[in-house]
């Protein structure tokens, strides 16, 4: 990669890794400012990942929570878009490596994001995928849907039940989420479209270590959330720590839990260009930022979103990776450069505004904590559905998106019930099919 793809040399270049909500919004914040902004991202589109396990439980397509960077900053001159991968940065030299070359900068700002954590069996990732990218969605989907096409073939009764066993790690928002949408869809979308099977008797069982669910929630939330689970016919099991998982099983301390649908959603950490930079990280790969967000030593290098660690004062505690931290550490970023490129200051540390966390659980249920006020049941479920309208970039996307939730709700369908990718089922005995003849 060369530099010629940025105009006029001569202005201050700020270089952008991620589409995100913090790179984008950072983006944005710079319109109109007198500098070169080159984003770049391995993706072309920006991804509004609250809404990921939808995809993945098939109520809505990629298409409706994902817009194409470069339309969304098309009308914005001093911006250009590149699709690129970032592979290091060299902080003394003011570098960013691409697999094509070197990019300087004068301002860099690292929104790569966060992606699963497996905490040390990176071994697992294969059998038990995370929830991050729209890849992931698909794959969850794929898996998921074709459990149902397997079991409708299998005749052996201890398979069949391991491929309608789902099981879910992790009991934060995601997970929360996953197994409440999982239960749905073997209770109420799909019971009268097989023959062989009764979809009903689908068992989802929803893991976490902790002692409670949505353990950044208050406690009285994560309560109702379980009673929401239990209540729906999701096996809920706190206290509960994985020490395994293999193919078509996970294990629960010495217990093995017959499986072939395992979907993690249990930790994260920071993505791998953190290591290249020679800074410290926190246990989770974060980088350990200052209170403006840059790094130590660097003022002109900042991280926001999920790989930045900033500790929030008031509070004490660290920012959450949710995406409303991810944009206001945007804002506050190019708000910062601003301030820089004019000699100014003043602007003072980042200060997180926590507008409060929420989780659905299914149809009419949800848990919400909004301006130090908790909402549950009915209520909440309509406070997360406008949240989650709102952010969304295009104005397509959002009468996409209350189009499917109009007609699953009254419907109890999921539109985007198609098996993508691979469609290999593993039988092991095929119903109603003679086994050929040893030749």
């Amino acid at each position: 990669m060369s530099e010629d793809f940025t105009s006029s040399p001569e202005k201050p270049h700020v270089l952008i890794i991620g589409g995100g909500f913090a790179g984008l919004h950072c983006a944005m914040g710079l319109a109109g400012t007198d500098v070169r902004i080159t984003l770049a991202d391995r993706h072309n589109y920006h991804l509004f990942q609250p809404l990921l396990y939808q995809v993945a439980t098939a109520v809505l397509s990629p298409a409706d929570i994902a817009a194409p960077i470069r339309r969304i900053l098309r009308n914005q001159r001093n911006v250009r878009v590149v699709l690129a991968s970032l592979v290091g940065v060299d902080l003394q030299r003011k570098l960013a490596r691409f697999p094509r070359g070197d990019v300087s900068y004068d301002y860099l700002v690292l929104a790569s994001g966060a992606t699963h954590s497996y905490f040390g069996r990176d071994d697992w990732a294969a059998l038990a995928p995370g929830l991050k990218t729209v890849d992931d969605a698909l794959e969850i989907r794929r898996r998921v849907l074709l459990a149902y096409e397997a079991a409708e073939w299998e005749a052996d009764a201890a398979a069949r039940r391991a491929k309608l066993t789902f099981v879910v790690i992790g009991g934060g928002p995601t997970g929360v989420e996953l197994a409440g949408a999982l239960q749905e869809i073997a209770a109420q979308t799909i019971p009268k479209d097989f023959r062989n099977i009764d979809t009903t008797t689908a068992q989802v069982i929803l893991i976490e270590a902790a002692d409670r669910l949505l353990g950044a929630l208050p406690q009285k939330l994560g309560q109702r959330a379980l009673q929401d689970l239990q209540q729906m016919g999701v096996e809920v099991r706190l206290n509960s720590l994985v020490t395994d998982v293999r193919e078509g099983a996970v294990c629960i301390g010495e217990e093995l839990l017959p499986a072939e649908n395992i979907i993690w959603a249990a930790g994260v950490r920071g993505s791998e260009v953190a290591e290249t930079l020679g800074v410290e990280l926190d246990r989770q790969g974060r980088v350990l930022v200052a209170d403006d967000l840059s790094i130590d030593g660097f003022p002109e290098a900042y991280v926001v979103g999920d790989l930045a660690h900033v500790v929030d004062e008031p509070s004490g505690q660290p920012v959450p990776g949710v995406a409303p931290a991810a944009i206001q550490m945007g804002q506050y970023v190019a708000a910062a450069i601003r301030e820089n490129l004019a000699g100014e200051t003043g602007q003072g540390p980042f200060v997180y505004r926590d507008k409060g966390g929420m989780a659905t659980i299914g149809r009419n249920r949800a848990v919400a904590t909004v301006a130090g006020y908790q909402f549950s049941g009915f209520l909440a479920w309509m406070i997360w559905s406008l949240v989650h309208i709102i952010p969304l970039i295009d104005f397509r996307s959002k009468l996409s998106v209350i189009f499917s939730w109009f007609w699953s709700y009254f419907s109890i369908s999921k539109n985007a019930r198609l098996i993508t990718g691979r469609a290999e089922m593993k039988v092991k005995e095929a119903l109603g099919v003679v086994p050929k003849a040893d030749p």
